[in-house]
């Protein structure tokens, strides 16, 4: 039982860094929508065209949470797996080939 806690901190360390990756993103972002938002509205060209950059980054933060999310899911399923790896008996399962 004792690996099992070990294995499930290291998965709780990992998910708490990812999360708050994607959190500083998230916030990162509310940031970026709100200046795109004042630029549209102030309809002032230079700040439209600045836009196409801001909404560039935008969507490569949006990308970059797609992965951490998708990192994120692998960590979970091999934490799941390795837990389980065991019967009820403390047996070893057979992993597939």
């Amino acid at each position: 039982m004792e690996g099992d806690t070990k294995l499930d901190g290291k998965a709780v360390q990992t998910f708490q860094k990812n999360f708050i990756q994607v959190q500083n993103i998230l916030d990162q972002n509310r940031v970026l929508i709100n200046e795109i938002n004042r630029n549209h509205e102030s309809k002032i060209p230079d700040n439209l065209s600045r836009n196409v950059g801001l909404i560039r980054e935008l969507n490569n933060n949006i990308r970059r949470v797609v992965d951490l999310y998708g990192h994120l899911s692998t960590s979970f399923t091999k934490s799941v797996d390795a837990s389980s790896e065991g019967d009820s008996n403390g047996h070893k399962r057979g992993r597939p080939a």
